[in-house]
């Protein structure tokens, strides 16, 4: 029974290193932060951070799926860009809009993120090429749309953004829920798992007969899913769409990702890790504040934190 506990502990610590070593940060940003102001461990700022980091954590959540087919989506922050217009300027104040709107928004995200993979298919391109490309066009469309911000939502919706329930932050409960029930999916129903066998051999899972096209067109629609959630909370959060709404989230979702120890080239990692990786990321920012840091430094630590994740874990892969 000892034996049997010890290889169990092995094999966890193995498969989650990645996960133990962002939550090990985690605790220590919590230890450091509390020795350096009384009210960056307090209730209140700990939750402003969770309900802040939500629109993060979104589209971060769709970025692991596409990354860990061993892929990427930089087509994100102009897609949030272009649902943010399109939902506050179709809704422009009528709150009977607000429901046929917004599920309207999310198909329109699905449809367009479907599109991503069915053309990474067709044209057998690498997927940073084609969603580099259609992020320019989605852009671009924006424009056309609007020059400035479109439309508006009633007063109403900022309870999506700072909506309290049992004095937690609605957007919050809603982004740990759902990044649990994905994470339930890719461990336990088949087809989660066939998103794995695709990023980790995609020319294995090709002779095995696996569905890697269907698993593409989900990957890419389940992005352009969650870039409509992300669209949805920061109308909610602002008011109001606009046209660069989306514009530092294409970037910013991929650090994340990375540092919850999902490797760029596929096939390992998962959700719960970049879930912990943009709490991280989040309360690192908001400690930075607290230490009244310039953001232009902010973002140098940020771009550090990215390179000597990816090194790690790179070194990891080869060690394996």
């Amino acid at each position: 029974m000892t034996e049997l506990a010890y290889r169990s502990y092995n094999f966890f610590t193995k498969r989650q290193s990645g996960l133990l070593v962002v939550i090990g940060l985690l605790v220590l940003l919590l230890l450091f932060g509390a020795f350096i102001s009384d009210r960056f461990s307090s209730a209140s700022n700990i939750l402003n951070v969770f309900e802040q980091s939500t629109g993060l954590a979104l589209v971060s959540l769709g970025q692991t799926m596409a990354v860990l087919t061993a892929g990427i989506d930089l087509s994100v922050g102009s897609m949030i860009s272009l649902l943010s217009v399109l939902l506050s300027g179709t809704i422009d104040g009528e709150a009977a809009r607000v429901l046929p709107v917004c599920l309207g928004i999310m198909v329109l995200g699905a449809a367009i993120g479907s599109l991503n993979g069915l053309t990474v298919i067709w044209l057998k391109v690498h997927p940073l090429i084609v969603t580099l490309g259609m992020g320019a066009l989605l852009q671009g469309v924006t424009l056309l749309y609007t020059l400035g911000p479109a439309g508006s939502v009633p007063f109403e919706f900022d309870f999506v953004a700072y909506g309290r329930v049992a004095g937690l932050p609605v957007g919050a409960v809603f982004t740990i829920v759902l990044f649990i029930l994905v994470a339930l999916f890719l461990r336990y129903v088949p087809f989660g798992r066939f998103i794995y066998a695709v990023g980790d051999d995609e020319a294995g899972a090709r002779l095995m007969g696996l569905p890697r096209k269907r698993v593409l067109v989900f990957v890419y629609a389940f992005s352009g899913f969650c870039c409509a959630l992300t669209a949805i909370y920061l109308v909610g959060r602002f008011g109001v769409g606009n046209v660069y709404t989306g514009q530092n989230y294409t970037l910013a979702s991929i650090t994340p990702v990375v540092v919850g120890g999902t490797l760029l080239t596929g096939g390992r990692g998962g959700v719960i890790g970049t879930l912990f990786g943009v709490y991280l990321i989040s309360l690192l920012n908001n400690l930075l504040n607290f230490m009244d840091i310039s953001t232009h430094y902010q973002l140098i630590i940020q771009g550090l934190i990215i390179i000597l994740a990816v090194s790690v874990y790179v070194e990891k892969k080869r060690a394996v």
